[in-house]
């Protein structure tokens, strides 16, 4: 048996990460021998309006907006801004997500007409699944992912799912097992309610959703097993149209295990289509854009109401007091500003 000398770390690391992929099914598309797929590339214009409505003329209201930020994975420019007073562009202290605060008035109709226009670069993700050489533990401060929200718990009764399993103690593997784990469990629907707030008990309990019961069952698992995780919200793309109106979020979720990077999962996606549960484990479609990152979110200015269980639609306050959502119109569409491809 070979041993770990200084000389032969970096190899050994290469061999243990080889050994893993083949023995949890790690291995997908990119492990394969041959050329490496090239990850492709949408570029899209994408507007996102909206109309508070249900106001006395002049009633004065708070409007806080999500924005999507540049990162590696995305590179975003504010091409167009139609607003009803300026706005204060801040960013939110706890993790980063970047916003516009205004405070306007409402027309005569009792109405405030809001919208941005974004040109976007969103780029697809693909894992290697190699490791970080010599890194045992994550790099950086990643203790807000290891803790829980309000409503994504670390133990109690989500881990009733793993009672009794036996997850690999590396935390790469596990987490393949915690995702197949709430795949198996959960099936992509959106009836009754209790859906659509991202509770991970309920998702427990009923085993259906949407993304967000998808990704905060999965969240709450790989915190109980010391695995960073953290839930990420925007809107995805159809992949048979090039412009139209999008009608609503898509979230996903991205892990941290011990000596490797950030590495994401959609597994509402995966369980929608089957023949993709291998490529959702790494790996993410350029069919998207990322607006914000967390739950429980308190907002730059601070808002006089609770912190918010996530931030993708526009958050208004009149009085001092959360105004009803059903009366703030969203609008979102998108516009390919080119064919897809690499």
């Amino acid at each position: 048996m070979m041993t770990c000398t200084r000389s032969r770390w970096i190899l050994c690391l290469g061999l243990l990460a080889a050994v893993i992929l083949a023995e949890t099914g790690l291995a997908g598309e990119d492990d394969k021998a041959g050329p490496k797929p090239v990850p492709k590339s949408r570029t899209f214009l994408f507007t996102y309006a909206a109309t508070v409505t249900g106001l006395k003329p002049g009633e004065q209201a708070r409007i806080w907006l999500p924005m999507p930020a540049s990162n590696k994975n995305q590179q975003v420019k504010l091409v167009d801004q139609d607003l009803p007073a300026k706005g204060q562009f801040t960013r939110d202290k706890e993790y980063g997500n970047h916003m516009v605060y205004l405070a306007a008035p409402a027309d005569a109709q009792g109405e405030i007409p809001l919208k941005l226009t974004y040109q976007i670069t969103r780029h697809e993700v693909r894992t290697n699944f190699e490791p970080n050489a010599g890194q045992t533990k994550p790099a950086g401060d990643f203790a807000r992912y290891l803790q829980p929200d309000r409503l994504v718990p670390v133990g109690g009764k989500t881990l009733e799912l793993i009672k009794g399993k036996q997850l690999p103690d590396n935390q790469l593997a596990a987490a393949r097992e915690l995702y197949n784990i709430v795949d198996n469990h959960m099936k992509y629907k959106k009836v009754g309610t209790g859906w659509g707030r991202g509770d991970a008990v309920w998702a427990c309990d009923n085993g259906y959703g949407n993304c967000t019961d998808f990704h905060s069952l999965f969240i709450s698992l790989a915190r109980s097993r010391k695995i960073p995780a953290k839930f990420v919200i925007g809107f995805p793309l159809p992949t048979n149209a090039h412009a139209g109106p999008i009608p609503g979020y898509h979230c996903w979720a991205w892990f941290h295990p011990q000596g490797y990077g950030w590495i994401p999962v959609d597994i509402s996606e995966a369980n929608k289509d089957p023949k993709m549960r291998t490529y959702y484990f790494g790996n993410l479609t350029p069919d998207r854009v990322a607006f914000s990152t967390g739950r429980d979110i308190e907002l730059t200015p601070k808002q006089d109401g609770p912190a918010l269980n996530y931030f993708v639609y526009p958050y208004v306050e009149v009085q001092g007091k959360p105004y009803p959502q059903t009366r703030v119109k969203p609008r979102f569409s998108f516009k390919d500003m080119a064919e897809k491809g690499s």
